[in-house]
């Protein structure tokens, strides 16, 4: 199991090695807007699990939106302190 903080270094760690074979280089280098685009469907995902799919799915919905979340905030070149300082 990971933690939030330890999966924000294995993307950045991710995106720094450059591998093509990663889907979250892949994700990184389409941009923001792709990236953007996942958020929103994830986040739509997680409506309709916690509406009709229970709770497992609905974790699994949640972890899948923090994920792309997380290749957002690295496309930003944002730390995980610059987004904790709001919450």
């Amino acid at each position: 199991m990971k933690r939030f903080e330890e999966l924000f270094v294995e993307l950045k760690e991710k995106i720094a090695t450059n591998d093509p074979n990663s889907g979250t280089v892949k994700e990184f280098a389409k941009g923001k807007h792709f990236i953007g685009k996942k958020i929103n469907e994830e986040a739509g995902e997680v409506w309709i699990a916690a509406e009709y799919e229970g709770k497992e799915k609905t974790a699994e919905e949640i972890s899948q939106l923090l994920y792309h979340l997380q290749v957002m905030m690295i496309a930003n070149d944002l730390e995980l302190e610059d987004v904790y300082k709001y919450l």
